[in-house]
């Protein structure tokens, strides 16, 4: 039988890019993340500061706040102090660390945020959990996903950064398969920012410090469990900007055609 994976093909063809899983999961993924981060944003409002450690409190100092004062917002980072009236810390004559635009459920509803937020956090992991399982029985993490060492070497990855500043993507046949860009960004993704969520996230649980207390060894005691979440969270957003970006940039309406119907037309070869 022929297999289609070993076909050629060139720049206008119609190929079997996305398959069922990879594209529900991705779905299912994008609505519990934008939740989550959102909900999450609206919890970090109720005390909008960061610390390192065991502990942490208004008494402390922190590494990184958000808030106001005479009538400017403000963030501050270490040392460093910028102002973000009507961004960040001020917005609308309220104080405030995130404006109502990016939170939910509403302005300022903590309980309310906490419900969404756990809610929609069995979406991210069971799905995940089962993607994961999936991946790794049919191969596809590692035939997909995973870089080959002549992808990693120093050069390609340099000729590849330089290609996608020119916005010189891949075309024909080379556009069948992820970039190496794209393999080790969804890779730190789904191996690292990820699970660094959920396991922090469970680190701020009270209920799980005393079921599983070396999670406080593991990342350095709830407050720096805190600070990863949040950091973890904010290298999420950026790669949910740089992700749109790219789909802009390479075709939106082929890339969403490749997502939700899993068929994807290679890019016709250009001349350099």
């Amino acid at each position: 039988m022929h297999d289609p994976q070993q076909r050629s093909f060139g720049g206008g063809d119609l190929i079997y890019r996305q398959r069922r899983p990879v594209r529900l999961w991705h779905w299912i993924n994008a609505l519990s993340v934008f939740v989550m981060l959102m909900s999450g944003l609206m919890i970090f409002n109720a005390h909008p500061q960061l610390y390192w450690g065991q502990y942490g409190a208004n008494a402390e100092t922190p590494w990184l706040a958000i808030g106001a004062k005479d009538d400017a917002g403000f963030l501050k980072l270490g040392p460093v102090t910028i102002p973000t009236t009507g961004v960040l810390g001020l917005s609308g004559g309220v104080e405030r660390a995130f404006p109502p635009l990016v939170t939910i459920p509403s302005s300022y509803d903590l309980a309310g945020a906490r419900q969404w937020h756990f809610a929609f956090a069995w979406l991210l992991v069971v799905p995940g959990l089962l993607f994961w399982l999936w991946g790794l029985i049919t191969k596809h993490v590692q035939r997909d996903l995973a870089p080959t060492p002549a992808e990693l070497h120093p050069r390609h990855l340099w000729q590849d950064i330089k290609d996608h500043a020119r916005l010189r993507f891949h075309t024909g046949e080379a556009a069948r398969r992820y970039n190496v860009l794209q393999k080790l960004s969804y890779i730190g993704v789904l191996f690292g920012l990820l699970p660094a969520m959920v396991l922090t996230g469970l680190t701020m649980s009270p209920g799980m410090d005393a079921a599983w207390p070396w999670l406080l060894d593991l990342f350095g005691g709830r407050q720096s469990a805190r600070s990863i979440h949040f950091i973890c969270a904010a290298l999420l957003v950026l790669f949910i900007v740089v992700h749109l970006l790219m789909v802009v940039l390479a075709g939106p309406l082929n890339e969403l055609r490749s997502i939700i119907t899993g068929w994807y037309r290679l890019p016709k070869e250009k001349a350099r």
